[in-house]
């Protein structure tokens, strides 16, 4: 008779896991050498040498050429209908320090933008949830415009209370 095949009729034989198994071990192998060469500094690492004469690290102080106004507190009374409505109100400014002199010289011009701005507010608009956002984006255009677009960089509200 011819051969006889040693497999019951209708199963495969089984394939082998070991390309599987080769790609698991070489995938791995590159990602920890990917982190290694990114860790290491031999790729993505910064061009400039950030190092002194002497040997030693130069630290850079991220935020060394700010400085900050700050606005006087306001006490404003809020359009409420059936009561009165105070609203407690104090801020700062994020200014270049040297421009920190001529921005104090413009404080009074200042207050008394956000003086009106905030006096024409309604207590509904104090109600929504993203309204301090919207009010801060709306004061630092009126700053911005009162004192020019380079002399402050960002409007800080550290007070906001509605009583």
């Amino acid at each position: 008779m011819a051969e006889e095949e040693d497999t019951p009729d209708g199963e495969e034989p089984k394939k082998s896991k070991m390309p599987l198994v080769l790609g698991l071990v070489l995938a791995f192998a590159g990602a920890a050498g990917g982190f290694y060469a990114t860790w290491s500094g031999m790729i993505l690492a910064e061009t400039g040498d950030s190092r002194t004469e002497s040997g030693t690290e130069e630290i850079k102080d991220p935020f060394g050429d700010i400085a900050f106004v700050e606005v006087d507190q306001m006490i404003i009374s809020v359009n409420a209908t059936p009561e009165r409505r105070l609203l407690r109100f104090r801020a700062q400014l994020e200014v270049p320090k040297s421009q920190r002199d001529a921005v104090t010289k413009l404080l009074p011009r200042v207050v008394d933008v956000l003086n009106s701005y905030l006096r024409a507010l309604e207590i509904s608009d104090l109600e929504d949830q993203a309204a301090l956002t919207r009010l801060r984006a709306q004061m630092l255009r009126r700053v911005q415009i009162v004192t020019g677009p380079d002399l402050v960089n960002d409007f800080l509200i550290m007070e906001f209370v509605v009583t």
